[in-house]
C-alpha cells in the first residue's frame, strides 16, 4: 500500500468513525427522550448524584466533551453550581469509557449488515422509535467500519522504522507519550477517536502497552479544549467551569503518569487473568484510569472550585434562576395543591419574562453582549418552563377536578403560553436592535461611497427615544402588574392593567406617526422604522398576552367588553387618543 493510500483509508476511514460516534450519540439521545439536560439540571443536589448523572448523560451521547458543554451552559444560566458541574465533569470522563469498551467487542467483521439493517430501519420505517433504533445501528455500524478502515491504513505502520522508533522514544518518556495523546485528541476533538486508533495499533503490534498507556492519559487532556472553547467570551462561571475540568483532568494524567510502572502492572494483571483481547485491554486500562482518577479527587472538590475561583477571579453573575419543582404524585392526591404549586411555577416564569424584557430594554440603551447573553439565558428558562408545565398542567387536566379547579388549570395553561410568547417578544427586540444597527451601518457606508451629506446629524447608530422608553416602562408595568395579579387575585390592579393598556395602545400609535414625522421631513433613517414600528408592535404585544390574566380576575364583575382574539377592551370613558399628542415630536 502506497503512503497515498495509507493516507486517503486513514483519513476515510477517521471521518466515518466520527461520523459513526456522532449519529450513534444522536440516535440514542432521541431514544433518551431528549431528557438529557434535564438529568443534568434535577439530578445534581448532591456531588455523588452530580457524578452519577454526568456517567448517564456522557453514556447516552457518548461524548464526554458534549456533557461538559452542556454543564457550562447550566453553569453560565445558574441553574447549576460550580461544585455541581464538578462533579458531573469527574462523571463524563468516566461515561466515555463506554465507547472504549464498545470498541473493544471488535465487530468490524459485521460493520456492514449493521450498517444496512439500520439504513432499511431509517428509511423504510415510519415509527419514531424505530427509525431511533435505526440511527443507533447505523451510527454503531459506521463506528466499527471506520475502525476497519484506519486499521488496515494503519497497519503498514508497524514495519516503518521510523514509527518503530518515535513508540520506542514514547516508551522511555512518557511526557512525550502525554503531549502526542494531547495534540491528536485536540485536533481530532475526539478522545474516543485517539482510544480507536490507539486500539488498532495495540492490536497490530504497533505499539506497547507501556507507549499506549501515557498516550490514553493525554487523550484525557485534549478533551477539554472542546470545554475551553465553549466559555470564550462566557460568564465567569462557565470560565470556572471550564477550567475545572482542565484541572481535573490534567491532575489525573500527572498522577498516573508519574505511576505509569505499577499502573501497567495492574492492567497486565488483570488482562491475564480476565482474558482480554488488545483492545479490551485499552478499554479496560481507560476505564481503570478514569474511576481511579474519580475516586481520587471526588474528596477534592471543594478545594478544586476554590482554585479555579482564584485563577479566575471576579464574581459570578447571578440570573437567579432555578428549576422547575413539579410533583406529579400530588396531582393524584390532591388536585388542589398541585394547581397551587403549577400556579407558583407560572409566577416564577413570569418573573423570568420581566427579567428578560429589562434586559431587552437594557441592550436597546446600550448595545452590550453581556445584556444580549442574559436574553438568551432567559429564554431558555422560559422555554423550560413552558415546556414542563404544559406536561404538568395535561397531566392535572386527566385527574378528577371541580369546575372551578378544571378553569384555573386551563387559564394556568394559558398564561404559560402568554408568558412564552412575551420571552419571543423579547427575542424579537434583540433582533431588531441588532438588524437597525446592521441598516443604519449600511446606510452610512452607502452614503460614504456616494459622498452624499445626511441631514441628520446623529451620532449614535439607534434612534434612542423617549417615547419608546416610556413605552418599555408600562410594558414593564403591566407585565410585573400580572404577576401580581396572579398570586394576590388583586382585583384593584388588573383594572389598573386595563387602564394602562389603552396608554400603550396610544403610545403604539404616537411612535407611527412619529416615525412617518420623521420621513417626512427627511430626517429619518431607514433603522428608525425597524426601532419605532417593529419594538412598539412587539412590545404592545407583550402587554396585550398580559390582559389575559387581567381578564380572568375581572371576569364580569364589571362592564367591559373584550375582543377574544386580540384582548383589547372598551370602555365607555376611555382616554382619548389625543392624550399624547401634546407632546412635542420635533
Amino acid at each position: 500500500m502506497s503512503y497515498q493510500e495509507m493516507l486517503f483509508t486513514f483519513l476515510g476511514g477517521l471521518g466515518i468513525f466520527l461520523f459513526g460516534i456522532k449519529y450513534l450519540g444522536d440516535g440514542l439521545q432521541k431514544a433518551a427522550g431528549n431528557h438529557l439536560r434535564e438529568i443534568l439540571n434535577r439530578f445534581t443536589s448532591t456531588p455523588f448524584r452530580a457524578v452519577l448523572a454526568g456517567i448517564i448523560v456522557t453514556g447516552l451521547i457518548q461524548s464526554s466533551s458534549g456533557t461538559t458543554v452542556l454543564a457550562v451552559g447550566l453553569v453560565s444560566a445558574g441553574f447549576m453550581t460550580l461544585r455541581q458541574a464538578i462533579g458531573v465533569i469527574m462523571g463524563a470522563n468516566v461515561g466515555t469509557t463506554v465507547t472504549a469498551f464498545i470498541i473493544g467487542f471488535n465487530l468490524s467483521a459485521y460493520a456492514l449488515p449493521i450498517i444496512g439493517t439500520g439504513a432499511i430501519l431509517l428509511f423504510f420505517s415510519k415509527r419514531t422509535s424505530l427509525q431511533s433504533i435505526g440511527q443507533i445501528l447505523f451510527g454503531f455500524g459506521a463506528l466499527f467500519y471506520g475502525l476497519k478502515l484506519m486499521g488496515t491504513a494503519m497497519d503498514p505502520l508497524k514495519d516503518l522504522p521510523q514509527f518503530n522508533q518515535v513508540m520506542i522514544n514514547v516508551s522511555h518518556h512518557p511526557v512525550l507519550g502525554v503531549g502526542i495523546g494531547t495534540l491528536l485528541t485536540m485536533v481530532l476533538q475526539s478522545s474516543s477517536a485517539t482510544i480507536g486508533i490507539l486500539q488498532q495499533l495495540y492490536m497490530q503490534g504497533s505499539i506497547t502497552l507501556t507507549a499506549a498507556l501515557p498516550i490514553l492519559f493525554g487523550d484525557n487532556i485534549g478533551t477539554t479544549i472542546t470545554a475551553i472553547i465553549a466559555c470564550l467570551g462566557a460568564s465567569i462561571a462557565a470560565k470556572r467551569t471550564a477550567a475545572s475540568h482542565v484541572i481535573f483532568n490534567l491532575v489525573g494524567a500527572i498522577i498516573f503518569t508519574l505511576l505509569l510502572v505499577p499502573f501497567t502492572s495492574i492492567v497486565m494483571m488483570f488482562a491475564d487473568s480476565l482474558g482480554l483481547n488488545p483492545a479490551m485491554q485499552i478499554a479496560f486500562a481507560h476505564g481503570l484510569f478514569n474511576i481511579s482518577n474519580l475516586a481520587i479527587q471526588f474528596w477534592f472538590i471543594p478545594q478544586i472550585e476554590m482554585i479555579v475561583k482564584k485563577i479566575i477571579p471576579g464574581s459570578e453573575k447571578n440570573l437567579n434562576i432555578r428549576s422547575v419543582t413539579l410533583s406529579e404524585p400530588i396531582i393524584y392526591t390532591s388536585s388542589v395543591m398541585a394547581i397551587e404549586q403549577a400556579k407558583n411555577e407560572v409566577i416564577q416564569m413570569g418573573s423570568y419574562v420581566l427579567s428578560s424584557i429589562r434586559s431587552a430594554r437594557k441592550y436597546y440603551n446600550d448595545t452590550q453582549d453581556e445584556w444580549r447573553e442574559d436574553v438568551l439565558q432567559y429564554e431558555n428558562a422560559i422555554n423550560q418552563c413552558d415546556i414542563e408545565l404544559t406536561e404538568y398542567l395535561v397531566k392535572i387536566s386527566a385527574a378528577e377536578l371541580t369546575p372551578l379547579e378544571s378553569q384555573e388549570q386551563a387559564m394556568l395553561l394559558e398564561f404559560t403560553k402568554d408568558f412564552e410568547r412575551i420571552g419571543d417578544h423579547s427575542m424579537n427586540i434583540i433582533r431588531y436592535v441588532e438588524e437597525s444597527i446592521a441598516l443604519e451601518e449600511k446606510q452610512r457606508a452607502k452614503d460614504k461611497r456616494n459622498k452624499i451629506k445626511t441631514s441628520s446629524n446623529r451620532q449614535t447608530f439607534l434612534l434612542h427615544d423617549e417615547h419608546l422608553e416610556l413605552l418599555f416602562d408600562k410594558v414593564l408595568k403591566n407585565i410585573r402588574d400580572a404577576m401580581q395579579v396572579l398570586e394576590n387575585d388583586d382585583i384593584e390592579l388588573a383594572q389598573k392593567m386595563l387602564d394602562r393598556e389603552e396608554e400603550i395602545n396610544q403610545l403604539v400609535e404616537l411612535l407611527r406617526k412619529k416615525y412617518i414625522r420623521l420621513m417626512t421631513k427627511g430626517e429619518g433613517r431607514a433603522a428608525d422604522g425597524v426601532l419605532l414600528i417593529d419594538i412598539s408592535s412587539n412590545l404592545e404585544r407583550s402587554s396585550d398576552r398580559t390582559l389575559h390574566i387581567a381578564k380572568y380576575f375581572l371576569g364580569n364583575k364589571y362592564n367591559f367588553k373584550y375582543d377574544t382574539y386580540n384582548f383589547h377592551y372598551k370602555k365607555a370613558n376611555s382616554t382619548p387618543l389625543s392624550t399624547f399628542d401634546s407632546v412635542e415630536l420635533d
